[in-house]
């Protein structure tokens, strides 16, 4: 029987990290983190259960093995959704991410990557790039890459703490320096790099760009400003809700009762203090999975965490 995992965070030493999930009680082990990847069973960060009788083995095991009992009735090829914490010290490239179609025909059969995310901390006058400024043409973008001149499209908003965003695919973004983000995506780690500021990785060399694909994929219609726009679905709120992922704020003070309507897993993220789940603590800067088979169960303790599933939307009702 499946019970809640816990996972050994997969660290990532980007350039643009620093060292500020320390203040989520992550254990760093490099002197630059930039993100750690929570829960993921994708090949460029697998997660290793941290508890209980399958301590050791890996998401993906577990998915091979109970496929339905930790995912549900909501049938998945493969885990679908991968779930991180991310310390931008320096900004981050400008990028963007190709949808399911474009992945598959051009990346082996790889997902496409929509994503979300949640600010957890951000510096005063903290700023992010989302989308293209408006009226930018196709033409317009692609005089400016090559005239060195990217920065001039780009459309930048502030951010502060408790902020969120929806990142769908083809909507070019950044996330600008001093921001600490909890991320909820598609389980791909297909990212086209339009711009990086010109800046040099540790070999001494520029990181490579993508800009024929980024242009193949660059949504150059009108974007919609996904900005702190919740969606109340049937009498539930949601930060985020589409066919990728459903994306909860859940706060409590005692007692939580929850149900996977054995449809979907379901995995917190605690951003701050802790509680129980079963006889398992999840505690500040921890994730959990709780598989889809567990149905009913119950949350104890005074937290704030980031609840994600992957939504039935055949269904009118989801818990």
């Amino acid at each position: 029987m499946l019970y809640p995992l816990k996972f050994h965070p997969v660290y990532k030493d980007y350039i643009w990290g620093g060292n500020n999930l320390l203040k989520l009680d992550k254990k760093l082990i490099y002197p630059i983190t930039a993100e750690s990847w929570e829960i993921s069973a994708n090949k460029d960060g697998m997660s290793v259960i941290s508890n209980g009788d399958f301590k050791e083995k890996t998401l993906e095991d577990i998915f091979k093995w109970y496929p339905k009992e930790l995912c549900g009735n909501n049938n998945q090829q493969q885990f679908p959704l991968l779930i991180k914490l991310i310390d931008a010290c320096s900004a981050l490239s400008v990028q963007v991410h190709p949808n399911d179609t474009y992945a598959f025909e051009n990346e082996n059969g790889a997902l496409g990557k929509n994503e979300m995310w949640y600010i957890i901390d951000a510096k005063p006058d903290a700023k992010l790039v989302y989308g293209l400024k408006k009226g930018v043409t196709k033409n317009d973008f692609v005089k400016a890459v090559h005239e060195n001149d990217i920065e001039s499209t780009l459309n930048y908003v502030h951010v502060k703490k408790g902020d969120w965003l929806n990142i769908p695919s083809g909507l070019v973004h950044a996330i600008g320096e001093g921001i600490i983000i909890m991320e909820v995506q598609q389980n791909s780690n297909t990212t086209y790099r339009v711009y990086d500021y010109n800046r040099t990785g540790s070999d001494g060399k520029k990181r490579p760009l993508h800009i024929e694909k980024a242009i193949d994929v660059i949504n150059f219609g009108e974007t919609e400003m996904q900005i702190n726009k919740s969606i109340n679905f049937g009498g539930t709120d949601y930060l985020v809700y589409n066919k990728y992922f459903a994306v909860q704020l859940i706060e409590s003070d005692g007692l939580l009762k929850s149900d996977t309507m054995y449809t979907s897993f379901h995995t917190y993220t605690v951003i701050e203090g802790g509680f129980y789940v079963e006889e398992v603590y999840v505690g500040l800067g921890e994730s959990v999975l709780i598989p889809a088979c567990m149905e009913e169960y119950s949350l104890k303790g005074q937290f704030k965490a980031i609840k994600s599933f992957v939504p039935d939307i055949t269904r009118r009702f989801v818990c």
